[in-house]
């Protein structure tokens, strides 16, 4: 009988293991994405930056489903502003969200009493 027991603490701790590895690799996963975008808002905002000042009737390529389209400043530049604001809105929820999956791997780990060992 007492291993039977043994056992059960043993997949307890296992559980705990892996639970523990699922918070951290959904926070990773949440992290790199908020990465990825914020590279893609550094790309528009320094579009936007040059293109401002530009002619509205000015000729420039954009990049569409890997097609190169010929359009005008005038007609690109009001879409990069709307891509600009919906990714600095995503990267706001996406942080809201690691926020919280943050706070509920906090609490986690203090409920379950873990300690994360440090790889240094």
């Amino acid at each position: 009988m007492s291993s039977s027991s043994g056992d059960s603490k043993k997949l307890s701790e296992q559980e705990l293991r892996i639970a523990a590895n699922q918070f951290s690799n959904e926070l990773k996963a949440v992290a790199s994405k908020i990465g990825e975008l914020e590279l893609q808002l550094d790309e528009h905002n320094l579009v936007i930056k040059t293109m401002s000042p530009m002619a509205e009737d000015r000729k420039c390529f954009r990049l569409i489903n890997g097609v190169l389209v010929e359009r005008t400043v005038k007609e690109v530049l009001p879409a990069l502003k709307t891509n600009q604001e919906g990714i600095a809105s995503t990267i706001e929820q996406l942080t809201l969200q690691y926020k919280a999956k943050d706070k509920e791997f906090s609490d986690f780990r203090t409920k379950h009493h873990i300690r994360i060992a440090s790889s240094t």
